[in-house]
């Protein structure tokens, strides 16, 4: 699964999965299954009203409008998600992780006509295959993509762990994290510790002294380290 680097409020980087192909495809086809089943229920109840070609024409036009609309409705007003997405847990977002405007979403959704009708879905398969970010032609023009929100933690990257009966926290500071923020935190970390990337031990040591406000005298490996045992010791008392 391909990722791509957003910023947290606390301008801490993290990495953020792009929705895979194949989920894309299956909340396509379940969109298009619900879709499906409103035109028909469309017809059938059109079907059992005695009224002239006419006036059938026009409501059916009528009545068939939310179909027509049905991407650019409910991604705009559910928050980047159709009932497909949803199922499939994954969402559109900007490509900073933010949330897309109505522009984002009408660009997208006009696009449509070129990555899915025009070419039954070959032209956004393979531009999501080779362009990477998980983009499609309108998602490269809003500037948005594609990302899943399932939950891929394994047990050994929650923030939690056992911490000495005697241990005393450092930094009473910690707590204006978030859980998510500080799961970032120790997956970086942990990460920059196996593959040697000191770098990312010093950027991360940055942001934090940023955040909290305080000038630790510590390495930054080890500040990190005592940052993640603090925040595991405060979020324990709670």
């Amino acid at each position: 699964m391909e990722k791509f680097q957003i910023e947290t409020a606390q301008n801490v980087g993290i990495h953020q999965n792009v929705a895979g192909i194949g989920d894309r495809i299956l909340a396509y086809l379940l969109d298009s299954l619900v879709v499906g089943c409103y035109i028909i229920l469309s017809f059938m109840l059109l079907g059992a009203l005695d009224l002239g070609m006419g006036d059938q024409w026009a409501l059916y036009l009528l009545i068939t409008l939310p179909a027509f609309l049905y991407y650019l409705l409910l991604e705009a007003f559910w928050n980047g998600q159709t009932i497909g997405k949803s199922a499939l847990k994954i969402r559109v977002v900007k490509l900073d992780g933010s949330k897309p405007t109505f522009a984002n979403y009408f660009v997208r959704w006009i696009l449509r006509i070129i990555d899915v009708s025009l070419s039954s879905g070959g032209v956004a398969i393979l531009t999501i295959l080779f362009k990477g970010n998980g983009q499609r032609l309108g998602d490269m023009a809003a500037g948005t993509t594609v990302i899943s929100e399932k939950d891929l933690v394994s047990v050994n990257d929650m923030v939690l762990k056992d911490l000495p009966t005697d241990y005393v926290p450092t930094y009473a500071q910690v707590t204006l994290f978030k859980d998510s923020d500080m799961q970032t935190i120790k997956g970086l970390y942990q990460d920059a510790k196996r593959n040697g990337q000191h770098n990312v031990i010093v950027m991360l040591h940055d942001q934090i002294v940023k955040v909290i406000g305080i000038e630790p005298k510590e390495k930054p490996i080890d500040f990190v380290d005592t940052v993640i045992k603090d925040y595991n010791y405060y979020t324990q008392q709670m």
